[in-house]
């Protein structure tokens, strides 16, 4: 029987996220555990594309007349997904998510390197804090958030051991913007 508080209603139990974590699949494999691993059926269609075809508001030419990165990063994490074998365990929107957003956090990081780190007050003139500053934090609030769901689909799916995570080339990114503009 469930516990039923004095309202009828019921609540208590396991708290979501309590727990002892979960191993990662390479780590069940290496200890001798056992493990399952997601079978996805083969396509009776061969298709010989590298990267699934980018959207249009990927490649959007921006305001400023500066690239936008969306559809390279979108590539290149892609491709890191195809070579541990999880691009189809990982929903493509959460990617094209996750590649707006390092681009837009890039956008704002080249305009504070621009404009500094203060601004003028719209009506009084004064000195106040660059509104793109608030911008860039959120918008790496975002990267790392749907990073991290990236990142724990392939922990738990990919049977091989990896490194080189395209997050860390953001910040190369970020930096040789300057240079191609």
């Amino acid at each position: 029987m469930k516990t039923v508080a004095k309202d009828g209603t019921r609540r208590g139990g396991a708290r979501v996220g309590s727990g002892r974590k979960s191993k990662a699949l390479v780590d069940k494999i290496n200890d001798g555990q056992s493990a399952s691993v997601l079978e996805f059926p083969e396509s009776s269609v061969l298709i010989g594309d590298d990267v699934p075809p980018v959207k249009d508001f990927m490649k959007a030419q921006q305001k400023n007349g500066k690239d936008f990165l969306a559809e390279e990063i979108y590539s290149e994490t892609y491709r890191w997904l195809k070579a541990r074998g999880c691009e189809k365990a990982v929903y493509s929107e959460l990617v094209m998510q996750y590649a707006m957003s390092v681009s837009r956090w890039i956008q704002c990081e080249e305009v504070i390197s621009e404009y500094g780190f203060l601004a003028k007050h719209p009506t009084t003139g004064a000195a106040i804090a660059s509104p793109y500053v608030s911008m860039s934090q959120s918008y790496m609030k975002q990267v790392n958030q749907l990073w991290y769901q990236i990142f724990q689909i392939v922990r738990e799916n990919c049977s091989t051991e990896f490194s080189g995570l395209p997050i860390d080339d953001a910040m190369e990114k970020l930096l040789t913007a300057r240079k191609r503009n």
